[in-house]
């Protein structure tokens, strides 16, 4: 069975990276260590990407759950952020990297929300790869933001909803073809929901500072071979023609 978008260069893949404390709580090093870690394999996995006819790719990097972690690990996240922003701006934009982050930036530590804006707009013509970073994001609250906006008398259409939801401020990608998590955890953790309703869901037990281009080849090749029917049913077989 092949999917309908085989050998189209339009993927939209989203990943949910799974598993950096775990990583390092194993090889008895602090979890920054881990984090530290996956910043990396964000680098392996967005470079890779674009070969593997991915357009737009989507990573969860810190959830508006995740503000109830230990304050410490929480300021470790954010400062990997902002180092990652300040370093690798120029080999995005080599690359052709556009960034964009989605979420709420009102939370975000001073001068962090400067930051992202920075490199938005620097990397804003780059057509290559459109990555975008979930940051204090949540599914659930973008799509009740959505419902809020809405002033007619009247439920909104599927597409009229979904241009609301993804408003210029929390652009979001469109459909998502491909979610991947890593770690061996299977759930989506309130991540693109709305755009995840007909997404092929890839779940693995490699940890995320262990996730490189060869194991989204393979999750790609995973789905390039399932058959996504989008709620109808597969065409008929062909009929053969007696001799």
């Amino acid at each position: 069975m092949q999917s309908t978008v085989e050998g189209k260069d339009n993927l939209h893949v989203a990943i949910i990276m799974d598993g950096n404390g775990r990583w390092a709580t194993r090889r008895g090093l602090p979890r920054s260590t881990g984090h530290r870690a996956g910043v990396a394999a964000v680098r392996r996995v967005a470079e890779a990407a674009p070969d593997l006819g991915v357009t737009t790719l989507t990573m969860f990097a810190f959830s508006s759950d995740n503000w109830r972690r230990p304050q410490q690990e929480v300021s470790t996240l954010m400062s990997l952020l902002r180092y990652y922003l300040r370093t690798e701006s120029a080999r995005l934009i080599d690359s052709g990297t556009r960034l964009t982050v989605i979420g709420r930036r009102d939370r975000l530590p001073r001068g962090l929300s400067a930051d992202i804006a920075a490199v938005e707009r620097a990397t804003a013509t780059e057509t290559r790869l459109d990555l975008q970073i979930a940051l204090d994001y949540s599914s659930r609250d973008a799509i009740a933001n959505a419902a809020a906006r809405w002033r007619e008398d009247h439920a909104p259409s599927r597409e009229a909803f979904g241009r609301l939801l993804a408003a210029p401020e929390r652009k979001a990608g469109g459909d998502v073809d491909l979610l991947i998590r890593t770690g061996g955890e299977k759930r989506l953790s309130d991540f693109l929901l709305w755009e995840s309703a007909y997404a092929e869901l890839y779940f693995v037990e490699t940890l995320w500072p262990d996730f490189a281009g060869e194991h989204l080849r393979a999750a790609i090749a995973d789905f390039r071979g399932r058959e996504r029917r989008f709620g109808g049913l597969p065409p008929p077989p062909a009929l053969v023609a007696a001799e």
